[in-house]
């Protein structure tokens, strides 16, 4: 009974699992999905493989069992590369910490799961935030290594149960923090683990270590103080220690990650109350195009420059569910363009899944396609097919620009239609936190966007762009880039760079 109903636990897991992977389910609906992932890859391969061998190897198994057993084992093994892999665990902690430097999540509240637009919270165990720590240790990550050692700590001293020891997470704990220079604490915490056990090796060596260290940068400190009081040049308590310098070194990101991540939060966003008060909602018919003069439709206007406008209502509910019901089965791992090759690649600024929907496919997205023309003036023959793009918890794309630049010659070579002029974008769900578009350079923050070249065929650099992580929920898009060949009666090239 109790190897059966082993058994059946395993196959269900095993058949839940297969089935999401087959369907390309590796975009995350919430952090809870996350976290349980990276304890999946772990399972699999130190457990429940070892766990059927060893009812296979048990005393006197049944003929029947045995052989049902080795059949299991045979397909598990054929099946192993349709579940996730260490590849899948470590881009879920990646995407993890990710989220929380961009929204500057409290490592307790994530834990907690007490996160925004959140209705069932999935806190974090012990192991979890030990597992987080330990991929961002092997990252050489010891900034967030320190956080979330220091959180299972803390929970374990709360006194949540857990297989995890606090040797083990002290361990871990002391060596990121003396990797950020901070020897004080460092050698505190190793004090603290070797009164758990006295006899641990490694720590009797580091803190004969650290303390000789701790000594000497004194010495220094002592020294240097005192030459600088000699030179008239006193020191005042403000003055930030070395160790701390080091550490705001590993934290300060880059002027524009800042102000992604910034506008990310709906910090720093630049539209004045003055620049405001020129934005107008309307109705929008094309110049009197004839599908749209007695029912044109809602325009907004959401930034001057770069122009970027919102039409509402362009797409009906029931045709957002079909044109997800045509990708999903198709989502792959989001590509872009190499400017050095002209071809698609993957990339780690670039988080998502993605598809490709043609217009002979299914009559809704000729459709589709024929709406964007109408609305933009601009021809869809040279334009690049519909993209579906699905944005997990974690899911983003750093920012970027949806053309080629002037050292980008090649760029979309290989299309053979030109530059990207505009990018036209379908949102097809609702998010609950995160996931904003933004354009870091101009410091906004919206939803669809218009041109990315002026007309006379130099790029609007204003339009760099960013898809922010998703918090919460998961976010799906379709998006039409369109490029600049087939255009030149429907938009002529201007005299000036930026006419």
């Amino acid at each position: 009974t109790v190897l059966y109903y082993t058994l059946l636990s395993f196959t269900f897991l095993f058949c839940s699992l297969l089935y999401c992977f087959d369907n390309v389910c590796v975009y995350f609906p919430s952090l809870g999905h996350m976290t349980d992932l990276l304890y999946t890859e772990k399972y699999f391969t130190e457990g429940l493989y070892h766990e059927l061998l060893n009812c296979v190897s048990s005393p006197k198994p049944s003929p029947r069992i045995s052989i049902f057993l080795s059949g299991f084992i045979s397909n598990l093994t054929l099946q192993r590369k349709h579940l996730p892999t260490d590849e899948d665990q470590t881009g879920a902690a990646k995407a993890l910490l990710r989220l929380q430097d961009t929204y500057r999540l409290d490592t307790n509240i994530i834990s907690r799961g007490d996160l925004p637009g959140v209705t069932h919270k999935s806190p974090m165990t012990v192991e979890d935030c030990f597992e987080l720590g330990k991929i961002a240790y092997s990252e050489v990550d010891y900034y967030h290594t320190e956080l979330w050692m220091e959180q299972a700590l803390k929970q374990l001293d709360e006194g949540e149960e857990s297989t995890m020891n606090k040797v083990t997470v002290l361990d871990y704990l002391s060596y990121a923090i003396y990797q950020q220079g901070e020897l004080g604490r460092a050698l505190e915490l190793t004090k603290r683990l070797l009164i758990l056990d006295p006899e641990h090796q490694l720590a009797n060596g580091n803190l004969k270590y650290f303390d000789f260290q701790l000594t000497k940068q004194r010495k220094a400190q002592a020294e240097e103080a005192q030459k600088a009081q000699n030179e008239g040049k006193g020191r005042t308590n403000r003055q930030t220690s070395d160790a701390s310098k080091e550490k705001m070194r590993f934290r300060e990101p880059v002027p524009e990650r800042k102000i992604y991540e910034m506008l990310c939060r709906g910090e720093g966003i630049k539209l004045t109350p003055r620049r405001q008060s020129w934005l107008f909602c309307h109705y929008y018919d094309n110049h009197s195009h004839p599908k749209y003069l007695l029912s044109p439709v809602k325009q907004e206007d959401e930034w001057d420059r770069p122009y970027i406008v919102r039409y509402l209502d362009i797409i009906s509910h029931s045709e957002i569910e079909k044109v997800k019901e045509l990708a999903k089965p198709r989502l792959r791992r989001a590509t872009v363009h190499d400017p050095l090759t002209g071809k698609l690649t993957t990339a780690l600024y670039r988080v998502s899944n993605s598809a490709w929907l043609t217009a002979y496919e299914h009559p809704l997205i000729d459709q589709i396609n024929q709406r964007i023309e109408d609305l933009t003036g601009l021809a869809m023959d040279t334009a690049e097919e519909l993209q579906v793009a699905n944005y997990g918890v974690g899911g983003q794309y750093e920012p970027h620009f949806d053309f080629g630049r002037k050292d980008e010659p090649d760029a979309f070579k290989e299309l053979g239609t030109g530059n990207s002029i505009a990018t036209w974008l379908f949102y097809m769900s609702d998010v609950a936190a995160g996931g904003a578009t933004v354009f870091p350079d101009v410091g906004a923050v919206v939803w669809p966007k218009k041109y990315n070249l002026f007309p006379s065929g130099e790029g609007d650099y204003s339009t760099r762009n960013a898809a922010c992580p998703v918090l919460v929920g998961n976010k799906w898009v379709s998006n039409k880039w369109i490029h600049e060949r087939g255009q030149e009666f429907r938009r002529p090239c201007g005299l000036n760079e930026t006419a």
